[in-house]
């Protein structure tokens, strides 16, 4: 049975421009898969608590040392792991905030980044350990960025994802939404890739 990890960031919820495109993606999956299970992770609503030293050291610590409090978090991390790996394909809603993606999605990937359990180093460098998959990257955006080089948003997750070893990254892009003279032509464009 096919499964699909969608994962939610925007701050307005379902209003949020990226969260409605990400939606149209997950209704016509749905359709081309009868019977297929959806995995929802609403990182707005229930965010990922960012890194400290007390997780970081937790995430690092052999499991036969680790104190109760320590496993809780390598706990937590392992389930947000396991929807990664059941999924066969993720699409993850994406707007942009102040140039970068959302805090809460970067507190998400940093307990995906676990030396050893979704990457390792090696004598030609690091190697992602997650099996590839598809996974659609749904991204907003206010202005106009894709042609300025002034990308630090997709390019980033990208690079994220391959470094875990998910390299299909597909892109729908929709922006210049905050200018009228973009808005409703960048929507339609972002619309059309899920027809």
């Amino acid at each position: 049975m096919a499964t699909l990890l969608h994962v939610k960031t925007s701050l307005f919820g379902e209003n949020g421009q990226s969260a409605q495109l990400a939606k149209s993606f997950v209704d016509k999956w749905k359709v081309e898969n009868p019977g297929a299970v959806v995995i929802e992770r609403d990182l707005a609503k229930d965010p990922a608590p960012h890194l400290d030293a007390f997780r970081v050291t937790a995430l690092n610590t052999p499991s036969e040392a680790r104190d109760a409090e320590q496993a809780a978090v390598v706990e937590y991390a392992d389930a947000l792991l396991a929807e990664v790996k059941a999924a066969d394909t993720l699409v993850i809603g994406l707007p942009m905030y102040n140039f970068n993606i959302p805090s809460q999605l970067k507190s998400w990937f940093d307990h995906l980044a676990r030396a050893g359990v979704t990457f390792q180093y090696t004598e030609q460098g690091p190697v992602g350990m997650i099996e590839d998959k598809p996974v659609y990257l749904v991204a907003t955006r206010g202005g106009l960025y894709a042609e300025q080089g002034q990308d630090f948003q997709v390019d980033f997750v990208k690079q994220f994802l391959g470094f875990i070893g998910l390299k299909d990254t597909r892109v729908v892009l929709a922006e210049g939404l905050a200018m009228d003279s973009h808005r409703d032509l960048s929507l339609e464009k972002a619309r059309a890739a899920f027809q």
